[in-house]
């Protein structure tokens, strides 16, 4: 059974519930270890003493606070623990808001809660109080040696707590550059919002998370696979040439993408919610020249404004006057 990674009580008001905090998930990231490319020999990092510069035993290493240049206060695990005992065993709610109100940005770290010895019917309680309200309790933890704002989430059955980031430590999205809100100013028209629409409603299904897993993860493992097999366990891949980016100055015929995605009936929401869940497809937006992957009467129309485009029609060249005896007998 997964041990739990810190036992202490929910605490708002007067209500005092027992919890026990376990993580909500499992990475599976690529276990890569470093190598010296020389030899291809492990890359190993080892702990030592800058003065010394010899190794130093897991035993003997202690925690310190820098309080002026190599001057340090040590702190223990019971210091740290002393230090404040109620903040490090009680996750103490703060307030209650709704949860529409908390920008994803704020979400960190997923961690489920359960009811310790005798917490049950209070933990019932405030499960079925979240899910009634349809609000998150905002609350404060200490997890190890950092203080963190929280969300108390009711999902199912189980209260999740969910850690979020503090205020300041959201980066101000004012220095980004992006497209303005006004449909109008970024070229927007009404009518690729709605064939937009009707692709995603096409492609609307349950929510089912099994169905997604890391491919990526799964192609590399399979490459190392026929590295194996191949007996190329040694060998370097170089790196290719880059790919050359599209061009800023094409255009993007985003009405022609999504008439593509539609099955080339702009408009028809009929042949999106036909369209099987296995074949619809995600379309990825790239800059394409005018008429670029199109086919039919879309592809021929797009070709001809591309022409237009690129050979602007020669201004007519004036008259050539009449030499001047001419005019002089007329």
């Amino acid at each position: 059974m997964q041990r739990a990674l810190w036992k202490g009580a929910i605490s708002f008001g007067l209500v005092h519930i027992p919890v026990e905090l376990f993580s909500a998930v499992k990475e599976h990231d690529l276990d890569l270890t470093m190598l010296d490319r020389r030899d291809f020999s492990p890359i190993g990092f080892r702990r030592y003493n800058k003065h010394t510069g010899k190794e130093v035993k897991w035993d003997d290493i202690v925690k310190g606070y820098e309080y002026k240049d190599n001057e340090y206060v040590v702190l223990s695990d019971e210091d740290l623990k002393r230090a404040n005992v109620e903040a490090t065993q009680t996750i103490d709610i703060l307030a209650f808001v709704d949860a529409a109100d908390v920008p994803l940005t704020y979400y960190d770290h997923p961690y489920y809660l359960t009811p310790g010895r005798g917490g049950d019917k209070v933990y019932a309680l405030l499960r079925e109080t979240l899910r009634r309200a349809g609000k998150v309790g905002i609350a404060q933890v200490v997890i190890r040696t950092k203080q963190h704002l929280a969300a108390l989430v009711c999902m199912d059955q189980m209260i999740v707590l969910n850690t979020l980031r503090y205020d300041d430590e959201i980066r101000d999205t004012g220095e980004l550059d992006v497209p303005a809100k006004s449909l109008k100013t970024s070229g927007i028209s009404d009518k690729e919002v709605q064939m937009a629409l009707s692709l995603v409603e096409g492609m609307t299904e349950k929510w089912e998370p099994q169905q997604y897993h890391d491919t990526y993860r799964e192609d590399v493992l399979t490459l190392v696979k026929k590295k194996v097999k191949a007996r190329q366990t040694k060998t370097i891949t170089e790196p290719q040439p880059e790919r050359e980016q599209p061009s800023s100055a094409k255009v993007i015929d985003l009405m022609a993408l999504l008439k593509q995605s539609l099955g080339g009936k702009p408009g028809a929401k009929s042949a999106a919610k036909t369209e099987t869940r296995t074949s619809a497809k995600p379309v990825t937006l790239h800059a394409v020249p005018a008429g670029a992957g199109k086919t039919g009467k879309s592809s021929a129309t797009a070709k001809t404004a591309a022409k237009k485009t690129a050979k602007p029609a020669r201004a007519k060249a004036p008259a050539k006057r009449a030499p001047a005896a001419q005019r002089a007998r007329a």
